[in-house]
């Protein structure tokens, strides 16, 4: 496994010098990438300080991840800041930081953004072999802040020696006729890669395709989400919508439709009483026959 030095208290956590002179030509390019808004950022951070974060993510036999295990995903989640090493953690306090909110404001062309200590669906993210995610696009409002729309998503992928071979790349697809069309962007999950893009009802996105990674290696990322607040606006609310693709039959078709209707379920009763992911897992991996 590969080691790394102690990143230094001085260290910063995110390079601001670096980034902030680059944006007039990154906010160009951010709003003319397709299928949907979005930039690959290369040495998002400072490299020791992303291999120290790789280096301490959790393993996946600590019974502090949740899983969520069903028909439309199988992966480990864990959201709670509390539980995350102290680089890990400091990094997602400078993410949510008044300074790098504006900076990534200015970057997406979305203002007044704001950050989501509570990590609502994201922090961290890990898949070992036979893992995925299908293509979906994300619920639209904040699940304990009714009035939150979801506006931006930022992961931060944490794999030093990832092999683009085992799968796992995210896939931005585009939609024609209300119909998923085609794959039209790729990234392969490398270490200090980030992946920032606008988030809406026609950014559609995932990795679909059961990971051959290693039983010892694991797609792991760190995923911030940004919102804004929508008062006086009328933003229909939509739990998260999976797709199937062109080239899924009729019976993963059918399976991708009746697993995200579980999901809304879940998605609306979450919001009503407050449930726990903890027990959303539970519920759906029994709903798809999953263990």
């Amino acid at each position: 496994m590969a080691t790394a030095p102690a990143v230094q208290a001085a260290t910063r956590l995110f390079p601001y010098e670096r980034w902030e002179p680059l944006l007039p030509d990154l906010v160009p390019q951010y709003r003319e990438n397709t299928p949907c808004p979005h930039i690959l950022l290369n040495e998002f951070l400072e490299p020791d300080v992303a291999l120290e974060m790789a280096c301490e993510f959790p393993h996946a036999s600590t019974d502090q991840w949740t899983q969520y295990k069903h028909a439309n995903e199988n992966k480990l989640g864990m959201a709670k800041r509390q539980l995350f090493p102290p680089t890990l953690g400091a990094v997602v306090d400078e993410l949510n930081s008044c300074e790098f909110v504006a900076w990534i404001s200015e970057l997406t062309g979305i203002p007044d953004l704001l950050p989501d200590p509570m990590l609502e669906g994201g922090g961290l993210h890990q898949s070992g072999r036979g893992g995925y995610l299908n293509v979906h696009t994300d619920f639209s409002m904040h699940h304990f802040h009714p009035h939150w729309r979801r506006r931006v998503n930022l992961i931060l992928y944490l794999n030093p020696a990832w092999q683009e071979e085992w799968g796992g790349s995210i896939e931005l697809w585009e939609r024609r006729r209300g119909k998923m069309d085609r794959c039209a962007a790729k990234y392969v999950p490398l270490l200090n890669n980030a992946l920032i893009f606008t988030t809406d009802s026609e950014s559609l996105h995932g990795f679909p395709d059961p990971l051959t990674c290693p039983e010892s290696e694991s797609r792991k990322s760190l995923a911030l989400y940004y919102y804004t607040v929508e008062r006086d606006r009328h933003v229909t609310p939509h739990s998260t919508d999976y797709f199937a693709r062109p080239q899924d039959g009729w019976k993963k078709a059918l399976m991708i439709w009746l697993d995200k209707k579980a999901v809304d379920l879940y998605s609306r009763a979450k919001v009503r009483f407050g449930f726990s992911d903890e027990f959303a897992s539970k519920v759906l991996g029994f709903l798809s026959g999953k263990k």
